[in-house]
């Protein structure tokens, strides 16, 4: 369960959860950024991702769509919870490396195949259906950046963008990748 930013302190929002059943603070790097700048990258990312449409991935040998699904993922962590201002920021000033990725992209690095239930149309209505999902993962450096794009594909349906996730951490003990909730259908 998230309580949200307690305290500011400099640039770090201090934040608490509970992690099974214990109680934990958080020091996260906040951007203290103006509404305009974030409206400003909102607008321009919106724009530059309405006229990608699609993308040829030699990994798939197909193409990529970028459709309704992965703008609204991008403002969205799920149905009607927005994303934070900073995470919206950072992942629409990506956005213009996502392309690129995935017209270069030969090998992929991950995949996750679960059972998500999804918002189908059937007959007028929309349903929630319990249907196979799989997560593919490409990840770059690009002009000094690292960054992971996700791909979504339902059930045997079109592969879509579904995300672009900015820097990742290192857990120092065990030297493995800290993918931020490691939960694709969110990060």
């Amino acid at each position: 369960m998230y309580y949200g930013v307690i305290r500011r302190h400099w640039s770090h929002c201090i934040t608490k959860a509970i992690v099974g059943g214990v109680m934990i603070n958080y020091r996260l790097l906040c951007l203290n950024l103006p509404s305009n700048k974030f409206k400003e990258a909102k607008e321009k990312g919106e724009v530059l991702y309405k006229s990608i449409d699609e993308v040829y991935c030699p990994y798939f040998q197909e193409k990529i769509s970028f459709g309704v699904q992965g703008l609204e993922h991008l403002k969205f962590k799920r149905r009607e919870r927005a994303r934070s201002e900073q995470d919206q920021y950072m992942r629409f000033k990506l956005l213009n490396l996502a392309p690129e990725i995935l017209r270069s992209s030969h090998t992929l690095q991950g995949i996750l195949e679960t059972e998500k239930f999804e918002r189908v149309r059937v007959h007028s209505r929309t349903d929630t259906i319990l249907k196979p999902v799989s997560y593919y993962e490409f990840i770059a450096v690009l002009k000094r950046n690292r960054v992971r794009i996700i791909i979504k594909q339902i059930e045997d349906g079109q592969k879509f963008f579904w995300s672009i996730i900015p820097f990742w951490g290192m857990n120092a003990e065990t030297r493995s990748r800290i993918l931020h909730d490691g939960v694709p259908e969110e990060d």
